[in-house]
């Protein structure tokens, strides 16, 4: 992780609130020969008594299912929008390196697995949660046919990691002088997509930045 103090986002309910806004992590672990392997998967997270718990589910007997038996140590990486930002943009002298400006969570944990009625139960608030509560649609649990549903449950498990460590970084150009803040500001505005989310945040987050 890029660990500078000047890119930490020191508000944790900030840092939960980007996690359930970015669920689809890379959960990464490696096996007891220390082969690393990574997927990428949905997820909840979850609050209980000051705890912070992430909760899915994964294919059985997969090469991931069997590394993260053989080793609970993983870590589930949050991404979320991420641009280029050129040297060009900067005040004074523009004759300097390009950078990236991004968002990274990282929450470190032992994994979990859980049993067949808390799979279930996963499944039910995962699939709701994603249709946004449509207790009508097709395709949430209560709802799919009991075969089909018989025939999931053998081929995944559900797991629960604690988190014990979380850390992140907002790099968002916080080392740049203000007006060279502003030119970037200016130029990701101009833009679609993830550079204009970018630009968007930056202008919001500038009275951090520039406090005075």
């Amino acid at each position: 992780m890029y660990n500078y103090p000047h890119y930490k986002e020191q508000d944790r309910e900030k840092v939960i609130e980007f996690m359930r806004d970015h669920p689809f992590v890379t959960l990464i672990g490696c096996d007891n020969k220390g082969r690393i392997e990574a997927t990428q998967i949905p997820v909840l997270i979850e609050e209980k008594e000051d705890k912070l718990f992430i909760r899915g589910h994964i294919a059985k007997k997969s090469n991931h299912h069997q590394a993260f038996e053989e080793n609970l140590n993983v870590l589930a990486l949050f991404t979320g929008a991420h641009t280029y930002v050129s040297g060009s943009w900067y005040a004074g002298n523009p004759q300097q390196a390009s950078t990236w400006n991004y968002i990274s969570v990282h929450a470190r944990g032992q994994i979990k697995f859980l049993d067949e009625n808390s799979l279930i139960g996963l499944l039910k608030k995962l699939s709701l949660h994603f249709e946004k509560g449509d207790l009508q649609s097709s395709t949430i649990y209560q709802n799919l046919p009991v075969e089909y549903k018989e025939k999931l449950i053998k081929a995944i498990v559900a797991f629960e990691i604690e988190v014990t460590e979380l850390d992140n970084v907002y790099k968002l150009s916080q080392n740049r002088d203000e007006k060279s803040y502003d030119n970037i500001v200016q130029q990701l505005k101009q833009k679609e997509g993830e550079a204009k989310e970018i630009g968007d945040l930056m202008e919001l987050r500038k009275k951090k930045v520039f406090p005075s």
